[in-house]
């Protein structure tokens, strides 16, 4: 007897159909799983009969044997388990009808129940561009599912329920199609945040163009708690951005299960004992690291010279491609992670070091072996550097409330439509992403500004990636005063907001 049931594979957020191909025939009792499984797939041989047994059904005498086609991918984990078992069941007759428009997906228990499968809602996906019309997964993750449209998702409790569904005897309900509710208002407000004037513009610069920023400041001067308000100035989630960020934290096992889809960008605070692995991601299944959770939104390194340095090189090449590949034995794996990197710092290790209200304790060699601890090409990806004084009693004690992160946003948008009408059909999403090809079509300068520009080059000592990151930021300041050309005033703020560089590093 021969049958054949879909299912789907997963190896990063790479999906693949898999076809389950069983042959059932006469000889000694046997259960052989091919095609290239790993132990988690050969160790459901075991759970396939428990699971079975659950139900009354015995496979104890028979010769079988399971072909994960095709043959030549490496299967990993525990999600065929349910394809296999509808293999079985569809062999023996117990499902009788054709399965060629189904797919299984999900790890199965002993006891026959599904259990929560990760990395489902690239699966949907990618079954639905196969010409999957019905996916049948665990009932803790059709919810993830069901917002993968023109696809029927049948979220399945066991075995019982699978087999009850398909001799017609009680169907399983069609998961209704999942929308999350609007994102809630963030309670972080831009409001809350006393005094630094020139910080908080810098953030909204950074936020309209997407920028990274790097904040400098003694202790206490508000560094973390600004950065925590930076996602309540950056534009809605679209619904692909959405799905993106969502597929990402499905595949690290993160997702909230009672609201499965992402509708807020993520902020993400990494602190700085995490190693390369947990930055970048890794494992001998290449797992996503921070930097990819962070995908779409904030990733907040605080004390920034206290992370090992070779963890912060690890970061050079995804700031500068917005992709991050890990290549292991079984194969290579690329996770998206464009994100707005947002650093903060002391300016040496007591953190008093240029602080008028405060008396530095620290040597010479103190502070640039701190410093040191950042590379330039580190520093040189860092489109924003500013620096947060420490606040005086006045400015502390004020009742005042500053701008609302509302006010704030309204630029922004503002700024990002004009971007939007910019790079249609481009594919570029922001001005900080801009490519050197495009640079100067899309960064037009008046006499000015090119005068400006000119003369800070040699005198600033500034790389090539330097000098394109200035034009970057300037077009996103002409951009908020609602101007096509980059004036002196956009070149100057820009040139401003990369001293700090000359100021600590060039000690």
């Amino acid at each position: 007897m021969y049958a054949q049931v879909n299912g789907m594979g997963l190896f990063g957020m790479n999906a693949f159909k898999v076809t389950a191909e069983i042959i059932t025939s006469r000889g000694q009792p046997a259960f052989d799983i091919v095609g290239l499984g790993d132990a988690a797939v050969q160790e459901s041989k075991m759970r396939i009969k428990g699971a079975l047994s659950g139900v009354g059904i015995s496979i104890n005498g028979q010769r079988i044997t399971v072909n994960l086609a095709p043959a030549d991918v490496r299967k990993c984990g525990s999600l065929y388990d349910f394809t296999i078992i509808a293999a079985i069941l569809s062999v023996n007759n117990i499902i009788d009808v054709d399965l060629g428009d189904c797919a299984f997906v999900g790890e199965v228990s002993l006891g026959g129940g599904l259990t929560y499968t990760n990395g489902i809602l690239s699966m949907a996906i990618e079954a639905k561009n196969s010409g999957i019309r019905k996916l049948f997964l665990p009932a803790e993750n059709a919810r993830e599912a069901s917002v993968v449209e023109d696809l029927e998702i049948y979220g399945v409790e066991n075995i019982a329920a699978l087999i009850n569904h398909f001799t017609g005897k009680e169907r399983i309900r069609r998961e209704p199609v999942y929308r999350p509710d609007p994102a809630l208002a963030l309670a972080e407000n831009f409001s809350d945040v006393k005094g630094q004037p020139l910080a908080k513009h810098a953030l909204e610069v950074a936020a309209a163009g997407f920028h990274n920023v790097l904040l400098i400041g003694p202790p206490g001067t508000g560094k973390s708690m600004i950065s925590k308000r930076i996602p309540s100035i950056l534009p809605p989630m679209s619904f692909e951005e959405s799905m993106e960020t969502t597929g990402i934290h499905s595949i690290s096992g993160q997702l909230d299960r009672s609201n499965p889809i992402i509708t807020q960008r993520p902020f993400r605070a990494v602190s700085h004992t995490a190693s390369a692995v947990g930055l970048i991601g890794g494992g001998s299944v290449p797992k996503p690291g921070e930097i990819s959770l962070a995908h779409n939104g904030v990733l907040f390194l605080d004390e920034l010279p206290e992370f090992d340095r070779r963890t912060l090189e690890t970061l050079r090449q995804p700031l500068e491609d917005g992709t991050i590949t890990i290549s292991r034995a079984q194969g290579s794996v690329s996770y998206p992670c464009d994100i707005m990197l947002v650093a903060a710092m002391n300016p040496c290790p007591c953190g008093n070091y240029g602080n008028p209200r405060g008396t530095c304790t620290c040597t010479e060699r103190m502070i640039q072996n701190y410093l040191g601890k950042i590379s330039r090409p580190v520093l040189d990806r860092i489109d924003i550097q500013v620096e947060m004084p420490q606040l005086s009693f006045d400015e502390i004690s004020g009742s005042a409330p500053g701008e609302s992160s509302e006010e704030v946003l309204e630029r922004v948008m503002k700024a990002r439509e004009i971007q939007k009408e910019r790079f249609k059909d481009t594919g570029i999403r922001s001005n900080s992403k801009i490519p050197p090809s495009l640079l100067h079509r899309m960064c037009p300068m008046d006499d000015g500004a090119k005068k400006l520009i000119s003369g800070c080059f040699d005198k600033m000592g500034l790389s090539a990636r330097a000098y394109d990151r200035i034009l970057k930021v300037a077009r996103t300041c002409a951009d908020l005063g609602g101007s096509d050309i980059i004036r002196k005033k956009d070149i100057a703020a820009a040139i401003n907001f990369r001293s700090l560089d000359r100021k600590y590093w060039s000690m």
